[in-house]
């Protein structure tokens, strides 16, 4: 039974799994909500990453059946027939939904229901990613409609707002709300190093250890930099933790640059930000981001990192202050590299300047305030 003196919040996302920014999102507002105010239930599609993280926080799940990232007509109607009902069941005060399918679904399931708020976070937009123009045009005309459908928009960064700014109606409905981290557990230099050369069967000595935390997908660039660390002649090991889609295609192209011995896929590692510490600078060069999580929480680590100038991060890196933006191609991210990698002093000097602002600018204790303000129309 619900607590009349709590406003129910149902977070709505497409996808459980893998455990990426947006499924993160999910989870630090859905355990992080003052819980003397708020009641959180999460409805997610398939994927079991997420529900599992939940579930052992004590937060209530549930699936709705049909509901996948690919566009499949059939089970599209299934899905939004099962939200429907479900919505009705649940009679949430606010509907804060996540990813493109589970925003649009969600704001029109949640007008129908007649849910008082509902919430939309963009996390990025696929008008963004390489398609044909037509095609990014209908799919930001589908943001659009979204956008309009739900009461308030979130965007993770002003790159996200400006990138899917059209009419007027459409930009006095955004706000930017920074994620937000918190101090975390991680394992020591040593633990980490020893938990990864178990698996690896690496020998440490004197190798720089560079590693990312990323999907195997497209957008995540990992094999713009495998070509540009091909050209890399210091000694080094670079670890990939995360799975997906692409991880044929990546592993043909380590070893078409005979990088068998230096490249290394760990695949999904449950809590993967514990191990931040083995390395000596996290990556990540993507094709398109919109404020990830990972830069966050290398910085909390105390790692300097170089990433794609993409997105949101210019919001958090400043290029040559606190870490090293480059351009997603090869050549350019070749550079970064050897910069980075030749000035042990600046790393130093990168990683202890993004820790700070990540402690200024990107607190989890801003991201949880600022959206309960949207949530009460304060924002």
């Amino acid at each position: 039974m619900q607590d009349k003196y709590k406003k129910r919040v149902v977070h709505f996302i497409t996808k459980g799994s893998p455990f990426g920014g947006a499924q993160n999102y999910v989870y630090t507002l859905a355990t992080n909500l003052p819980k003397d105010r708020f009641e959180s239930i999460v409805l997610t599609g398939y994927g079991e990453d997420l529900a599992h993280r939940l579930s052992k926080a004590g937060i209530h799940v549930e699936h709705i059946p049909h509901l996948v990232r690919d566009i499949n007509p059939i089970g599209e109607i299934r899905a939004f027939i099962a939200l429907v009902k479900k919505l009705k069941e649940l009679a949430p005060d606010i509907l804060h939904t996540n990813s493109s399918k589970a925003g649009l679904l969600g704001a029109i399931a949640g007008r129908i229901v007649g849910v008082p708020r509902i919430i939309f976070t963009g996390h990025g937009w696929a008008s963004n990613e390489k398609h044909p123009w037509v095609i990014r045009k209908f799919f930001l005309t589908l943001h659009w409609l979204t956008i309009l459908l739900s009461h308030r928009t979130i965007c993770v960064s002003k790159k996200t707002k400006n990138d899917v700014s059209g009419p007027q109606a459409i930009r006095d409905k955004t706000c930017v709300v920074y994620n937000g981290i918190q101090p975390f557990e991680m394992f020591t230099l040593e633990t980490a190093r020893a938990h990864i050369q178990e698996t690896t069967g690496v020998e440490s000595s004197d190798t720089l250890w560079l590693g990312t935390i990323a999907e195997l997908h497209a957008n995540k660039g990992l094999d713009l930099i495998i070509e540009a660390i091909k050209d890399i002649t210091t000694p080094f090991f670079f670890f990939i933790i995360g799975g997906g889609e692409k991880m044929t295609e990546i592993k043909a192209l380590i070893k078409r640059y005979n990088l068998e011995k230096k490249v290394f896929l760990l695949g999904n590692i449950l809590g993967a930000k514990q191990y931040l510490r083995a390395f000596n600078i996290f990556t990540l060069t993507s094709r398109t981001e919109a404020l990830p999580y990972t830069i966050l929480e290398a910085g909390m680590a105390g790692l300097p990192v170089i990433a794609s100038r993409v997105g949101g991060i210019s919001e958090i890196i400043t290029n040559g202050i606190d870490g090293v933006l480059v351009r997603p191609t090869p050549e350019d991210i070749y550079q970064g590299l050897s910069h980075i990698i030749a000035q042990p002093k600046k790393r130093a000097e990168y990683a202890h300047n993004l820790t700070e602002k990540i402690k200024k600018d990107f607190s989890l204790e801003q991201q949880v305030q600022q959206t309960i303000k949207v949530y009460e129309g304060n924002f």
